[in-house]
This record gives structure tokens, C-alpha cells and sequence, in this order.
């Protein structure tokens, strides 16, 4: 990981690692880094000169065949304050994911409900993962004749469900839901 610093002032970064857990809705809980997670980390605190970068190296490996966790930085010595005189702090994050080779395959996942609000002009679409593997939807789109919304990729953690709203402004009737992986879709018709 490198950390760059391009103001006039030197700041201060300490590194913590917590493991989360990914909601149906999408909301991040974290916690601390779960036992079977095993992590060195290179530094865990320093200082990065003004206009100048520093790396921090990390070894990670879990006793399961899958885990996940997030990397915090948290800068500090920021030369502006607020109104009130307090000091400012950014953290930023970096996510690793420890996966296995294998992959999430359309036999594990599939839209297990779709749901059109025309008063709030939205999709509720709720995918399943019914496997052991993690996977990824790339985009999520809504159509209908001549039309089409795209809503926003999401993670689809071992088994779990997850759902999203597309919002669906212009549309009138939307006809069909596409869940775009990496390497398949899952398409759902409406009906009327």
C-alpha cells in the first residue's frame, strides 16, 4: 500500500485492521480483526513527509479458506482546523479480500425476489448466495421497451442475501431485471 502526502505539511498515519460483516441492505458493521485472521503489516505507524509517499507491505493468510477484512489509515497533523479549533482526522480504508481460486458459479446465486414500487419508481431486487465462494455483481439493470436503468454493482458475500433499490424514473412498466456477473447474468421477468 502506498500512502502519499501531497500538502506542505508532514502527517502523522497510524494503520488498524477490523474485520466487517456486509448487511442484506448493504450497511457495514466492523468489529476487531476476527482471530483466524492473520496479519503482518510492515509498519503500523509513521510519518509521510510533505509532497513524498510511503509503503507499507502486508502479509495476510486465515484459517478458513475465505475471509475479509479492511485496513484503516488514520491521518492526523493536517494544517487546517474547524471553526471550533479541533483538530482534524481522515481515515481512509483499504479492503482485502482472501479468496480461494474458485469462484461463485450461476448454479449458486439466483434473484429471489424483484418487487416494482410505481409510486417511488424503484426496483427492489434481492440476490441470493447460496454458496460457499464470493462473488461480485458487476451492474445491475432494469428494462423495459426501449428503456433501461442501471443500478450499482455489489458484493454477494457466501451465504447471504443482498438487496437493492434501482431507481426507475421514467419508466412506466419495467419488463425484466439483468444482474450482470463477471462471467454469467441472472435475468428475471416481471410480470404484468
Amino acid at each position: 500500500m502506498e500512502y502519499v502526502n501531497d500538502s506542505d505539511t508532514p502527517l502523522n498515519v497510524v494503520l488498524s485492521a477490523r474485520s466487517f460483516s456486509v448487511s442484506e441492505t448493504g450497511e457495514i458493521s466492523y468489529r476487531p480483526l476476527d482471530p483466524g485472521i492473520h496479519l503482518k503489516l510492515s509498519s503500523t505507524s509513521f510519518r509521510v513527509q510533505p509532497h513524498d509517499s510511503f509503503f507499507v507491505f502486508y502479509e495476510a493468510k486465515t484459517d478458513s479458506s475465505i475471509a475479509w477484512f479492511v485496513i484503516y489509515a488514520a491521518f492526523s497533523g493536517f494544517a487546517f482546523r474547524t471553526q471550533n479549533g479541533m483538530n482534524v482526522r481522515l481515515e481512509l480504508p483499504h479492503t482485502v479480500y482472501l479468496l480461494p481460486k474458485e469462484s461463485l458459479d450461476k448454479s449458486q446465486v439466483a434473484i429471489t425476489r424483484v418487487a416494482f414500487d410505481p409510486h417511488a419508481r424503484k426496483i427492489l431486487v434481492e440476490v441470493e448466495n447460496k454458496g460457499d465462494y464470493f462473488g461480485r455483481a458487476m451492474h445491475t439493470f432494469v428494462t423495459a421497451s426501449h428503456q433501461k436503468a442501471e443500478g450499482p454493482g455489489f458484493p454477494v458475500f457466501p451465504h447471504s442475501k443482498r438487496r437493492i433499490e434501482v431507481p426507475t424514473p421514467d419508466m412506466q412498466r419495467p419488463e425484466a431485471v439483468v444482474v450482470d456477473f463477471e462471467r454469467f447474468k441472472l435475468e428475471e421477468k416481471l410480470g404484468p
